[in-house]
């Protein structure tokens, strides 16, 4: 069963990645039916309410992860925040575009956790937690696939997760993905054409 999942989930990820990367590269709508992305409300990193609906007119990046991921999680975070950094100092104003990250471990990322997690990054890296229903939803909208890992002899545990920086558009509609393939350069270079569309 949980290899059917997988598999699905791969054909989610193939189309997405071959109908969805049109949009930063040549500015048009390339729609994908029942593509990744929906609403949700949940808990920031400051203890307030934080709703999709709340970033519309910007365009998000979101990401799936957890603040104890030893390798993954942080690199991708970091290359987020490297491209918007480049992009600042290029001279743009990066502020239509908003980073988000959220948990797929609520149970340790708490609010408190994450409060010490988010300086790390982009100052402007909003960190989401709830309970795990809230977060199951939330990856269901976005075809994400997490589960808990325990580590053997151990109460500790891991997560395995998709590993996917999501590109939303200003009405929150999926428009492309960047895998880890990504570099920090190609974010900034598909996000410096919606910013000059936007400027």
């Amino acid at each position: 069963m949980k290899m059917v999942r997988l598999g699905l989930w791969v054909v989610v990820f193939v189309a997405a990645l071959f109908v969805g990367n049109r949009y930063f590269m040549t500015g048009q709508q390339a729609p994908l039916a029942d593509g990744p992305g929906g609403p949700f409300t949940l808990t920031s990193h400051t203890g307030a309410q934080v709703s999709d609906s709340q970033f519309r007119g910007q365009y998000m990046l979101v990401y799936f992860g957890y603040s104890f991921c030893p390798d993954v999680c942080p690199l991708d975070l970091q290359k987020m925040s490297v491209a918007l950094y480049q992009l600042e100092q290029e001279g743009y104003d990066t502020s239509p575009v908003q980073p988000i990250f959220i948990t797929i471990d609520p149970e340790r990322d708490t609010v408190e956790e994450l409060a010490t997690f988010v300086p790390d990054f982009h100052p402007r890296l909003i960190a989401l937690t709830g309970t795990l229903p809230e977060i199951e939803a939330v990856a269901r909208e976005y075809k994400v696939y997490f589960a808990k890992r325990p580590q053997p002899g151990t109460d500790d545990y891991l997560m395995d997760h998709s590993a996917i920086i999501f590109a939303m558009d200003p009405e929150g509609q999926y428009v492309r993905l960047f895998s880890s393939k990504d570099k920090p350069a190609d974010i900034a270079d598909s996000l410096r054409t919606v910013l000059q569309k936007a400027g």
